[in-house]
């Protein structure tokens, strides 16, 4: 193949991207590009910057996707109500094609002929990122370490970094740490005790959410106003994507919202048990699907539930910039013209209950609806021809087996 000139790399400062920074200088003899994003981990990305510089990166990109990620990519899929398997918010899965995106443009605008990522041969990651790689620039180089090296322990990790000058914190010395990954949707935890599925997690790990037991003991209200299927107003404040979901997490967080322990069927083949935190993802699923039940049709809404588990599983196995995924978004993105109005909330301790909706919209109408006098709104008589219809392929199938001797 040939050699490698420049390389754009998905770097978060840590030991691993860091020991896989020096390790592409020091196989590929190029030169490397740093490039991190700001997804709303919570951490202090400048020093993801001056690690970079001191290992001879001359070209460091920190860009700040808070906005565009919940605006493009978060609300975009909680308009489908997608979640993997029934029950995962899909955080991690939903954030890989908006960084193998920026690493693109950045290789482009660098002359960059290579990306590459730290993402595990083991793990969904690389084939999330590599599947956005190739379908935004189909002849890219693509380079993952994890499937390469010989560093396959942790030993071996930290003996290269001491070996190359790499820092290593104290507490990475001791035992192996969660996985974990964060952004503004969720937080993710994998290894250590997790990897026995009959162990309990440790109250410990969590980051975002208080247990329900600690949850305080009053209930919390919330109002959120939809427009056209995104959530744009708390308690009738507007606020932009990322704001208004940092809202939500704070609040979830506060009453124990959002904790979720799953078995989950990886796209390589293997099982792995995860933890994760959504709190504010949780709460504006649950309001979502309140909206929709206001103000969509019944086949509509009927049609949209059966093509979720399908969107989730795009996201979930990195198919984000398919055809199939963009078109089944032409057609949820459809559903949602009228998907306008206020959904109120209770908040208590782990639990999220919608206990009012409106919107000017509204399907539902009282005046057919109701158990009073409709003053003939409806024609209940109607009720029996529409039974004896429906009931028809069934009775004569019963007729047919009375008849046999």
């Amino acid at each position: 193949m040939n050699p490698v000139r420049k390389v754009v790399l998905a770097y978060s400062g840590g030991l691993d991207t860091s020991i896989i920074l020096r390790w592409l200088q020091e196989n590929y003899q190029c030169e490397v590009v740093a490039f991190s994003a700001d997804l709303g981990q919570g951490e202090e990305l400048e020093e993801a910057r001056i690690k970079a510089e001191k290992m001879g990166v001359k070209e460091i990109f920190i860009e700040d996707l808070r906005e565009e990620f919940v605006r493009d990519y978060v609300f975009p899929m909680y308009r489908a109500n997608a979640l993997y398997e029934g029950v995962y918010h899909l955080g991690t899965s939903i954030a890989r094609p908006l960084i193998a995106k920026k690493q693109i443009e950045i290789a482009n605008a660098t002359g960059a002929d290579a990306v590459s990522h730290g993402a595990t041969g083991k793990g969904n990651d690389q084939v999330r990122f590599e599947m956005g790689y190739y379908a935004l620039r189909p002849n890219i180089r693509v380079i993952a370490p994890w499937r390469e090296w010989d560093l396959t322990s942790r030993e071996k990790l930290i003996a290269y970094a001491d070996a190359h000058g790499i820092p290593v914190s104290r507490d990475k010395r001791g035992e192996s740490p969660y996985s974990m990954d964060r952004n503004l949707l969720h937080i993710s935890f994998e290894g250590k005790i997790l990897e026995d599925p009959w162990q309990e997690p440790e109250e410990e790990m969590f980051v975002l959410s208080v247990s329900p037991e600690r949850a305080p003991d009053r209930v919390t209200y919330v109002e959120i106003t939809f427009e056209r299927g995104d959530a744009v107003a708390l308690d009738g404040e507007p606020l932009s994507p990322a704001n208004l979901l940092a809202r939500l997490n704070y609040l979830g967080g506060a009453n124990g919202i959002g904790r979720l322990d799953l078995v989950e069927n990886r796209y390589v083949g293997m099982k792995s048990r995860g933890v994760y935190e959504t709190p504010g993802g949780t709460i504006l699923g649950v309001a979502h699907r309140a909206m929709e039940s206001l103000t969509l049709d019944r086949e509509v809404a009927h049609l949209k539930d059966e093509l979720a588990p399908r969107y989730a599983a795009l996201i979930y196995n990195g198919y984000w910039f398919s055809p199939e995924r963009l078109m089944l978004q032409s057609m949820i993105d459809a559903s949602q013209a009228n998907v306008s109005g206020v959904v109120r909330l209770k908040l208590y301790k782990g639990n999220v209950q919608v206990v009012g909706r409106k919107s000017e919209r509204s399907l539902f109408d009282p005046t057919i609806a109701t158990f009073e006098e409709d003053h003939g709104a409806f024609n209940q008589a109607d009720a029996g021809g529409f039974i004896k219809l429906n009931a028809l392929r069934m009775r004569i199938a019963t007729l047919l087996e009375q008849k046999k001797p």
